[in-house]
């Protein structure tokens, strides 16, 4: 539970680092802050991550369960409905592609038998 606190509060504290850092890494010991800012959240001592879920994180995401079950279950659906439609898609694209390979090789095998003369095959012997 200790590891999956601190993983959930480190990978809030580096999406929200991917904005700020454009606009404050420009602070003098920004970098020395932020290194210390993440030993402590992953100190067993200070258990920093642990007082931020249990502070902030759990208490929002409790408060939205609802929002983000209805998001999930949306989600499921339409993750559902996209899959079937490029399924769709790439069979529809498969089967033309095999009609087109089809006809493409039945004009080539006509032609080839079109250019064998009846001597070439008087020719052949009896036993193939």
């Amino acid at each position: 539970v200790r590891w999956m606190m601190y993983w959930i509060v480190f990978a809030l504290f580096m999406t929200a680092e991917t904005f700020t850092d454009l606009l404050i890494s420009w602070l003098p010991f920004y970098y020395e802050v932020k290194m210390a800012f993440v030993v402590w959240l992953l100190s067993p001592y200070t258990r920093g991550a642990s007082l931020l879920y249990r502070r902030f994180v759990h208490p929002t995401l409790a408060r939205r369960e609802k929002d983000i079950d209805a998001f999930l279950v949306r989600a499921r659906e339409r993750g559902y409905e996209t899959a079937l439609s490029f399924g769709k898609r790439g069979l529809n694209l498969a089967a033309t592609a095999a009609v087109q390979a089809a006809t493409k090789s039945q004009g080539a095998l006509a032609g080839r038998l079109r250019s064998f003369s009846m001597h070439d095959l008087r020719s052949l012997p009896e036993e193939a």
